[in-house]
């Protein structure tokens, strides 16, 4: 009578190798890497474009807070916000894809310890996501701050708040990435969770007041507002804007990215978890 022989558990290790063979063997995730950079990269160009354009009929004001201007062309709100969705979605679909294929089954039966696999998952997302942002990130500002560049009005990396923009972009892709994964853990619907995790994202901090002291403070604990404010270099000291009521600081916003990424990095963990398949 022979006795089978158990198979050693998985290390870490290859629990990460076969989530980055899962991640980058996805067609989808290319279309979305590569349409999404595209998207963010051209945006910004052309807010700097405009910007070269029209900057001889720009009054006093706007002239002599250029610099800030500039800035904001190195990665724009709306660039943010193609950002975040293509992001999203590419984080809801390394759990949701698993899920709606039926492999999760296959996986949960090679690697019964779904922490682990979780855990390597939300590493392996959170690497990724990183780097495709700091390259996205770091292509935005070297286009946007080139075109201005033609009227010697572009700001060099080195200059003071700049760094805080480009890394403030770059980080916001693993954020939504997570948040996209923790809502795609929770739901397993794809089109469920893209509706949720978009009105979290982008939808909710538009209709939420800052009238109010505990509405603006559920406003600033929001991700994309969190951006907002670690991008703004100008903040207080433009003549032709106000503070609001209720500011919020730099600090602050760092610790509303990590806060959200930590929480739907424990939520997609705990979730996958504690549910059956």
């Amino acid at each position: 009578m022979t006795t089978a022989l158990a198979l050693p558990a998985a290390r870490f290790t290859d629990l990460l190798a076969a989530e980055w063979i899962k991640l980058r063997s996805l067609r989808s995730t290319y279309w979305a890497f590569g349409c999404g950079a595209l998207a963010v990269v051209g945006f910004n160009a052309n807010a700097a474009r405009a910007d070269y354009v029209n900057f001889p009929r720009y009054g006093g004001p706007i002239r002599e807070g250029f610099l800030y201007w500039a800035l904001r062309d190195a990665f724009t709100p709306g660039s943010a916000m193609i950002l975040v969705l293509a992001c999203a979605g590419i984080g809801a679909i390394t759990i949701v894809g698993e899920y709606a294929t039926g492999l999760v089954r296959t996986t949960f039966t090679a690697v019964p310890d779904r922490r682990a696999l979780m855990a390597a998952k939300v590493v392996v997302l959170t690497a990724v996501m990183t780097a495709f942002g700091a390259v996205v990130a770091g292509a935005s500002y070297a286009a946007s701050q080139a075109i201005l560049d033609g009227r010697g009005l572009g700001v060099p990396i080195g200059h003071p708040g700049a760094w805080r923009v480009a890394v403030a972009s770059a980080l916001l892709a693993p954020v939504s990435a997570l948040i996209g994964m923790g809502m795609g853990a929770l739901i397993r619907h794809s089109a469920t969770t893209m509706v949720l995790t978009t009105g979290i994202l982008l939808l909710l901090p538009s209709f939420i007041t800052e009238r109010y002291h505990w509405t603006a403070c559920v406003r600033n604990a929001l991700p994309f507002n969190a951006w907002v404010r670690l991008v703004d270099v100008g903040y207080g000291h433009e003549p032709y804007t106000l503070v609001p009521k209720y500011p919020t600081t730099v600090a602050g916003g760092w610790v509303v990215f990590a806060v959200w990424a930590a929480v739907a990095a424990v939520v997609a963990v705990v979730a996958v978890d504690q549910r059956d398949v």
